[in-house]
């Protein structure tokens, strides 16, 4: 990317094609001035074999001051492009040029081939008018192009030529980058913690993989580990990892360097370091050796998830319920103030955000934290539903689901019909061929045809059948856990604690006098709604009443109540694995290192963002499912519940 100016030599110089040519930056009377254009693609050629220009400049160069020659021009000005693709035009050298041929007398432009000034059409043209615009003729040093019709004609196809095969070529790259990804191969350079590697097999083919890094991997698993324990910050794991070493792989260009904040959080979301390798937004199977465990990369999505949903960043005072809890007064957030009394010891408060600040007119006092702390403990146990309100909820919300499942029964019957229809049909099929009424592959063609229909019909009935299932579980799951929400809360440690709080409310309205109101998301806005609670005790009154007759419930009494989309594959079932991806995410944790009077078993699920927590009490058969990962439960089914 430099232009330079070709000063003249004491003598002549002989061209290395074995033609005597004018020495370079002086005309001599009736020869023109031309200017020399330079390029190569990528860095690699401009410095191959160690030169300073590698090969590919010093030939065009040479090849270009021949050409010149022959034309009975000098090269007066010489513009070169070192690692610049010509499927841009704003590559600096070449914009310096065409600056340069409007202020100066220069007849040619001369490039070594078409494709070095460009390898798309429109910008072939743009360039080539800007030129004739200046009085310069464009002259390739290896192709005929001229102003003729035939010149042009020439160049108007080696223009296309040279934009097909720009095409081609990265069409080309595309596809054998798929298909090594597809294998497992890794299509890029290896992120921190690998090492590119070339190898050769028995037979001398270079193979290219990738390896640990003996030194890096070990810390950046630590890495994974420790943000998963939720006992670090960003900033406080970007400062450990300093602290203990972990810097960038060198390159010939630059030295090793420490890793920037960005780059840990970034390193802390590739799914790489698990196993897979995502290329083209697709994830494959990777053949490399995964770094940490898919359990824990699922937990550290969920507490980076945790810290966005909450508004959470790297602050000097961390607590659990930061994020969580506002102001009763003016709705602002709460923060962390501690401060130090005369005996040296050190007192935590909640103070609001917007007094400190001084953005907002209230007057609301500071608060313990360990007072708040306690009466988000009290509050749980307090808005959790009895036994008795779980059965009438779930007997209500199953017989709403009954109603809208028989919506789809005609679709259900009539795939039946179809299937039917379609054994029989290959069963007259196998008759008419054992009767030789049908050759060998008639009978295959029509058959091949028969059974894909039936496992196209299977597969919807199927879907059917697992919409149903699946919402009755969403359903049950959430009631289970609105019934014990008290306990599990009071037994978690402050991660779950945080990652409760976001699953059960939007905000947690905390006043001076220690009142507490907590907005609830959705479904448990419903579900613990008192007025909905006792529509539900009414409705299974009538309900029971009415199985005596043999008819219908009717609920006139009980406030409109339904669920939206229960059970839609696209927007519910697709959030869970299959069940061997969830058997190869389970993991089981200790309680006792959660802080938790008896042990709790936590299995992961993979979604499109964050990952579901199945939580059950090892001293119980009940199984609770939440969202502890940082959004509300109604992203499974955004209308599960709805009033």
């Amino acid at each position: 990317m430099r232009a330079r100016t070709l000063q003249a030599p004491a003598q002549s110089q002989q061209s290395p094609l074995g033609t005597a040519t004018r020495p370079l930056g002086v005309a001599l009377s009736g020869e023109a001035f031309a200017v020399s254009y330079l390029r190569v693609s990528t860095k690699e050629q401009a410095e191959k074999g160690g030169q300073d220009e590698g090969f590919s400049i010093p030939a065009q160069r040479d090849a270009n001051l021949h050409k010149a020659s022959q034309l009975g021009a000098v090269v007066i000005e010489e513009f070169v492009d070192a690692g610049e693709s010509a499927k841009k035009a704003d590559r600096p050298a070449l914009q310096r040029m065409i600056q340069y041929v409007k202020t100066h007398r220069v007849a040619y432009c001369i490039v070594h081939k078409v494709d070095r000034l460009a390898r798309n059409r429109a910008d072939d043209v743009a360039i080539h008018f800007a030129l004739q615009e200046a009085g310069v003729m464009l002259v390739s040093a290896t192709e005929n192009i001229d102003e003729t019709p035939s010149g042009m004609l020439l160049h108007g196809i080696m223009s296309t030529i040279a934009e097909f095969y720009s095409r081609n070529l990265a069409t080309e790259v595309v596809k054998g980058m798929t298909q090594k990804a597809m294998t497992g191969g890794t299509p890029s350079k290896a992120p921190l913690g690998y090492l590119n590697t070339l190898e050769r097999d028995e037979l001398g083919r270079e193979v290219r993989s990738v390896a640990l890094d003996p030194e890096r991997a070990p810390l950046v698993k630590w890495a994974f580990e420790a943000y998963a324990a939720g006992n670090y910050s960003l900033a406080k794991l970007t400062a450990e990892l300093l602290g203990r070493g972990l810097i960038s792989v060198p390159s010939p260009r630059r030295p090793s360097r420490s890793i920037p904040l960005s780059s840990v959080h970034r390193m802390l979301q590739n799914p790489y370091y698990k196993g897979d390798v995502v290329y083209r937004g697709v994830r494959y199977d990777g053949a490399h050796e995964r770094i940490v465990e898919p359990e824990v990369w699922y937990q550290v999505q969920s507490v980076l998830a945790s810290h966005n949903a909450s508004g959470d960043r790297t602050q000097k005072h961390d607590h659990y319920l930061k994020g969580s809890v506002f102001c009763q007064q003016c709705g602002a957030r709460l923060m962390v103030n501690k401060t130090k009394a005369r005996n040296g010891d050190i007192y935590p408060y909640f103070v609001c955000l917007g007094r400190h600040r001084k953005r907002t007119d209230c007057t609301q006092a500071a608060i313990l934290t360990t007072d708040v702390e306690a009466l988000i403990v009290d509050y749980y146990q307090r808005v959790q539903i009895t036994p008795a309100t779980r059965d009438a909820l779930r007997g209500m919300l199953h017989h709403e689901l009954d109603r809208l499942t028989k919506s789809s029964s005609t679709e259900v019957a009539d795939l039946t019909r179809r299937r039917a229809k379609n054994i029989t049909e290959q069963d007259r099929l196998l008759e008419a061929h054992l009767k030789d009424a049908l050759s060998l592959e008639q009978f295959a063609k029509f058959q091949d045809r028969l059974r894909a229909e039936v496992a196209a019909i299977d597969d919807r009935l199927a879907e059917h059948h697992n919409d149903y299932a699946e919402a009755r579980h969403h359903i049950d799951d959430c009631l289970d856990l609105a019934a014990d929400i008290g306990r599990i809360y009071a037994g978690c440690d402050d991660q779950n604690r945080r990652l409760a709080n976001q699953a059960f409310f939007t905000r947690i309205r905390i006043g001076e006098h220690k009142e507490i109101k907590g907005e609830l998301a959705k479904p448990f806005n419903v579900i613990l709604d008192p007025e909905v609670q006792r529509g539900a005790a009414a409705w299974s009154e009538q309900g029971d009443g009415a199985e005596t007759d043999g008819r219908t419930a009717t609920r006139t009494n009980v406030s409109q109540f339904r669920t939206s989309n229960i059970g839609c594959p696209e927007q519910d079932s697709n959030l869970r694995p299959s069940a061997p991806e969830a058997d190869a995410l389970s993991t089981e944790l200790s309680g006792h290192a959660l802080g938790c009077p008896t042990p709790l078993y936590f299995t992961s699920f993979p979604t499109t963002q964050n990952h579901v927590a199945d939580i059950r009490d090892s001293d119980t058969t009940d199984t609770y499912r939440s969202v502890f990962a940082g959004r509300p439960l109604s992203t499974f089914n955004e209308d599960l519940f709805e009033q």
